[in-house]
């Protein structure tokens, strides 16, 4: 297929190849929205740095292990000017990923998880010239094991880039580590305590844990006048592009639809008494966002119409999401719906009790060739698996939620699988919700576009004082 580059595209490229700050930083970030193809604007400037100006070598691309192992080489297949790009696809066991390595090829990929992996086992001899680094959002977490790999051989990179829709998505504590990757410290700071220092202050604590940081409104005075989001902004703006499909796109309108069930007097009963037992055991003083996902999670599971036991086993206490599902695949008549789904038994009894609809699981690259094919009618799939960058608008245009997350990046990166460049119909997004339940927190949550665990922590808080004051 020919490319022909839509403005936002090209600009994209040039900012990878031309911009001589980037030259000099060696690192780049492209905070392009979902579905504005930050894959194949990338690929043409790995492409034009390899065989047009004899740059680079080879080009390690890390990504979330389902776009590692089929999107990139999916996109080098679909286009003319790039598909003589040789790839490698480092994932499966050792043995198979060492084999990879030695493969000779222009582009390697590999999963963000095998990063510690592949930085131990090169040891010294890192070969790849440039990185591109698909999610970088996804090494905001400046302790993880994936971050200080990547950090350890950050000065044999020639060439850096990042690639994501949510440079932060909880706080812009997030973007720290992800930008010391892009320039190694030089405009965030070199350590993640002085950039929390100079642009935060502590919030919510529990003795000598923090568990909160709030960006800084007012400054002391040496430091010279308040802080806002722009200001940080500011600093990365030279090598950081940032652009919004709502901008550049012209897609179908989506439409969003609650589908609100409400749950018959005895089983409304048997909920509110579970939360009450369940929030109970709270304090209001010591919550922290650990217990309060647990109990959050717990809310939810009954919502959907099952409760892990401590064994992991489950009981049913309704069947009410499924008899909603069951009417949206009626509705579809037929064409291909992707369903969300939250808990591991919420799969199971779905397959259990849909049988004759036939739904398929997504697992790898081969799935999501026979979805975009039409070939499947019913996908099950969770969110953090089909979350980033995988190409499913060819597929279908029905998107059902048997149950939401609490993460607003979970949530958005999942519908711009269907609701992308490419798609021709209207996103039909429908969210199943009990009413009445923790589901119609999640759904506030997520339509105030609240960051998922602040806005966790407010509901548990609000339940816990309910049930105080009764």
């Amino acid at each position: 297929m020919k490319y022909t580059p839509r403005p936002y595209q090209a600009f994209a490229t040039q900012q990878i190849l031309d911009n001589e700050v980037i030259i000099q930083t060696r690192g780049a970030g492209l905070f392009l929205d979902m579905g504005l193809g930050k894959t194949i604007s990338t690929l043409t400037a790995i492409n034009e740095l390899i065989f047009d100006r004899l740059e680079i070598k080879k080009v390690l691309i890390i990504a979330p292990k389902r776009v590692a192992e089929h999107t990139w080489t999916e996109e080098i297949r679909n286009w003319d000017h790039v598909k003589h790009l040789i790839t490698s696809v480092c994932i499966g066991s050792e043995k198979q990923r060492v084999a990879a390595l030695k493969k000779d090829a222009d582009v390697y990929t590999i999963n963000r998880e095998n990063v510690p992996w592949l930085v131990t086992y090169l040891g010294g001899k890192w070969p790849f010239d440039m990185v591109v680094i698909d999610e970088l959002s996804s090494f905001k977490n400046a302790g993880s094991a994936r971050f200080k790999a990547l950090k350890l051989v950050r000065p044999l990179i020639k060439r850096i880039v990042g690639l994501t829709g949510t440079p932060a998505p909880n706080t812009l504590l997030d973007l720290w580590s992800q930008l010391y990757l892009l320039d190694r410290g030089e405009r965030l700071g070199k350590t993640i305590g002085n950039y929390r220092q100079k642009y935060f202050s502590e919030g919510r604590r529990n003795g000598h844990v923090v568990y909160e940081y709030n960006l800084r409104q007012e400054r002391e005075e040496l430091l010279g006048p308040d802080i806002n989001e722009a200001e940080i902004y500011d600093k990365i703006s030279d090598i950081c592009i940032s652009m919004k499909a709502e901008d550049w796109l012209d897609l179908p309108p989506r439409i969003d639809n609650d589908l609100k069930i409400a749950m018959p007097s005895e089983v409304k009963a048997q909920y509110d008494d579970f939360e009450k037992k369940s929030v109970m055991q709270l304090d209001d003083e010591n919550i922290s966002a650990v217990n309060a996902a647990g109990l959050t999670n717990k809310l939810l599971q009954f919502s959907n119409g099952a409760v892990y036991r401590e064994d992991r086993t489950y009981y049913e206490v309704h069947d009410l999401k499924i008899d909603a599902l069951e009417e949206c695949l009626e509705a579809a008549a037929g064409n291909p719906v992707l369903v969300f789904y939250n808990f591991k038994h919420d799969v199971a009894r779905i397959k259990e009790k849909l049988k004759k609809y036939k739904p398929h699981e997504l697992g790898g690259a081969k799935d999501i060739d026979r979805w975009n094919k039409r070939e499947i009618p019913f996908l099950l799939a969770h969110p953090a698996s089909a979350g980033h960058g995988l190409n499913m608008q060819k597929g279908g245009n029905r998107i059902v939620w048997f149950g939401l997350p609490w993460s607003l990046e979970l949530y958005q990166q999942a519908v711009a699988r269907l609701d992308r460049q490419g798609q021709t119909q209207s996103v039909i997004n429908t969210h199943i919700i009990c009413a009445d339940t923790m589901d119609e927190d999640v759904v506030k949550g997520l339509k105030n576009k609240a960051w998922g665990q602040e806005q966790l922590m407010q509901a548990i808080k609000a339940k816990i004082n309910k049930y105080n004051n009764s």
